[in-house]
């Protein structure tokens, strides 16, 4: 069985537990003109594993905002071994920008050094069990930190799988000592998707793992059988279903840092920072934070 990695170093600069939001490209030059009042900015690290413009951009912006980085190319539930080179390019600009936090998906997306452009959903068992937590452990002991394990969204579901998400991701929180990435708007859409309970599933994760909370929107499709399914395509508002959602995860779990993800149709910046500020409301209903932390509107 794994066990807790115990070489994992303290981050840096942990998030306040206030809303941040997604730095997408289309923004670049506005936050380094405007420099809006937000508490903290997310990456995806892999924009930033090559040289030029972007790697400017972030330089400029770390001096005035908290940094997290969101991985989607570790490929934590592939069969294959961890790609070692992949890993490397991670590490090194995680020593050059010491994000606060380092976070990366219950998916698999690669097989015989090919990617694929997705993020895709594995079987619930208890091989799959031990090959993530094998993978996370390689991850924070390469990377030595702590790193947080996103939840999925999915569309389907496996006719052998055996153990209920909600359960596979706290035990991957508890084998491996990771901490849990909350994406609030995955949950909704699986268990519309699927029939679930989103509140059960809340309720079933540990929380003194959860280490940061995602919100996005999502649309609907409907099928030729007449059925509709739910899509995480972060290309609108949170809907109110998911705010509501939202404020039962900060009930169980306390004042988390939580960002607002866009990345399709991507808005005005005064429409992403208005999301923010809505998550901000939220947060700022929580006893615990009136006083210990400023909560940009």
């Amino acid at each position: 069985m794994s066990q807790p990695c115990t070489n994992i170093r303290v981050t840096p600069s942990p998030l306040p537990p206030v809303a941040g939001v997604g730095l997408r490209f289309p923004h670049h030059q506005e936050f380094v003109d405007t420099r809006p009042s937000i508490g903290w900015l997310e990456v995806h690290a892999e924009n930033y594993m090559g040289g030029g413009t972007p790697l400017r951009y972030l330089e400029a912006l770390r001096r005035d905002y908290p940094i997290s980085f969101h991985g989607v190319g570790l490929s934590l539930g592939s069969a294959d071994e961890l790609d070692r080179a992949h890993l490397d390019r991670l590490d090194r600009i995680v020593e050059r920008f010491e994000p606060a936090l380092v976070s990366e998906h219950l998916s698999w997306s690669v097989i015989g050094q090919t990617y694929l452009a997705d993020l895709l959903p594995l079987p619930m068992t208890q091989e799959a069990l031990d090959v993530v937590c094998r993978h996370i452990d390689q991850a924070q002991t390469h990377l030595g930190r702590k790193i947080l394990i996103e939840n999925p969204s999915t569309y389907l579901q496996f006719s052998h799988s055996i153990i209920p998400e909600w359960e596979f991701m706290a035990n991957v929180a508890a084998r491996t000592g990771c901490g849990i990435l909350c994406d609030v708007n995955n949950i909704f859409v699986s268990a519309q998707n699927h029939g679930w309970d989103a509140s059960a599933y809340l309720r079933a994760l540990p929380p003194a793992a959860i280490g940061e909370i995602h919100l996005a929107g999502h649309s609907i499709a409907t099928l030729s059988s007449g059925a509709t399914l739910r899509i995480d395509d972060h290309g609108s508002r949170v809907c109110p279903a998911v705010w509501d959602l939202y404020e039962e995860a900060l009930a169980r779990f306390g004042p988390v840092p939580t960002l607002i993800e866009w990345d399709t149709h991507i808005p005005p910046l005064d429409e992403l920072l208005g999301e923010a500020g809505q998550a901000n409301r939220y947060l700022s209903r929580l006893p615990e934070n009136r006083t210990d932390h400023a909560i940009p509107a």
